[in-house]
């Protein structure tokens, strides 16, 4: 008997629990939703983790009791039942708020298959005429092929202009109308059909809110994953050799330098001038290399070559000139006495 009784407060105590995890987390969203506080702050963020945690266990719970069939008709739910229908749009919205870019294409992976748990469910009972989005980049699973008459997954047709006034003119009027019934359930004197109607107006509102939470998704979806893309692309491209460092050398005038350092520097490799030009010009490395100069400009240096060996020959003969005049006039001056032939004071 003892063992039947703690049974029963066992029973008793789970629905309990899992209407304080759905209304708390319910309220975290409300409050996070409408903060005036930046979403991205380490308090707003906590409070999401929060949130997101009493959600998840709330729905693991509802799997655990089997609250929902898809053999039964949106009447056989019991009305204290209905409202764990929003759990996974709760947890969907909650999770569109969690911030960080390393991971905002996984947050909203995660949050776009929380929106589609729950309009599917929405879609059994019938709460509402819409038409259920594909599934993107993953594949369809046997229900979903027969839901959308494919089985291969594709990305959903974006909602033409009408569509999208007719959702919003609809949501307008469901949130007028939650107002007012809120007003009544808040105040605790709502009976079991106000109740009801209540959660169904809630359900239907929170149907067209994640339509177009998932059109927004999909469209960032689309460019995050080319920024991924993009990653991926700079991340495979080769890196550029690292080009070896020059070993150093003692660049001398000629050989007979190059000997001396040489000698004096065992450790360095030693090279001449003119090695050092015939190796850059083998490597085409110098900087008249592969530079064809005009005919006049050959003609022009080819002048001034023949000008400059003129030159030279020039200087060589006035040189050799100058030198017989020298050599001429120290004889004379060794066979002539000093005043010889000056008759500029003869009498």
């Amino acid at each position: 008997m003892a063992e039947h009784d703690n049974t029963n407060d066992v029973s008793a105590a789970q629905p309990s629990k899992l209407s304080d995890l759905l209304e708390r987390g319910w309220k975290i969203f409300e409050e996070v939703d409408s903060t005036n506080e930046p979403l991205a702050s380490s308090s707003i963020q906590v409070r999401v983790k929060r949130g997101i945690g009493m959600l998840e266990e709330a729905s693991s719970m509802v799997a655990l009791l089997d609250l929902f069939s898809r053999n039964e008709e949106l009447e056989e739910i019991a009305t204290a039942d209905l409202k764990y229908l929003l759990l996974p749009a709760l947890l969907g919205a909650l999770t569109m708020k969690q911030t960080g870019r390393d991971k905002r294409l996984e947050v909203v992976r995660t949050a776009r298959g929380h929106f589609m748990d729950f309009l599917k469910r929405c879609k059994e009972y019938n709460m509402s005429r819409f038409e259920l989005p594909r599934l993107t980049n993953e594949k369809e699973t046997p229900d979903d092929a027969s839901e959308t008459g494919s089985s291969t997954a594709a990305v959903p047709p974006k909602p033409c202009p009408s569509d999208l006034v007719s959702m919003a003119a609809q949501r307008k009027e469901l949130e007028a109308r939650l107002s007012d019934v809120r007003k009544a359930v808040d105040s605790g004197q709502a009976d079991d059909e106000v109740s009801r109607d209540f959660y169904n107006l809630n359900a239907r509102r929170w149907v067209t809110v994640c339509l177009e939470e998932i059109e927004s998704i999909d469209q960032e979806m689309e460019i995050l994953q080319q920024m991924d893309g993009l990653k991926q692309g700079a991340a495979k491209q080769p890196a550029q050799p690292v080009r070896p460092p020059m070993k150093p050398f003692i660049l001398t005038k000629d050989a007979v330098q190059a000997r001396v350092f040489g000698a004096g520097y065992p450790s360095l490799p030693t090279m001449t001038v003119d090695d050092w030009y015939e190796q850059h010009r083998l490597r085409g490395a110098m900087p008249d290399q592969g530079i064809p100069r005009r005919v006049d400009v050959e003609e022009d240096t080819d002048a001034k070559e023949r000008e400059e060996q003129d030159k030279e020959k020039n200087a060589e003969n006035d040189d050799e000139e100058s030198l017989l005049r020298a050599r001429n006039w120290d004889e004379w001056r060794d066979t002539h006495r000093r005043g010889y032939g000056n008759r500029h004071n003869m009498g």
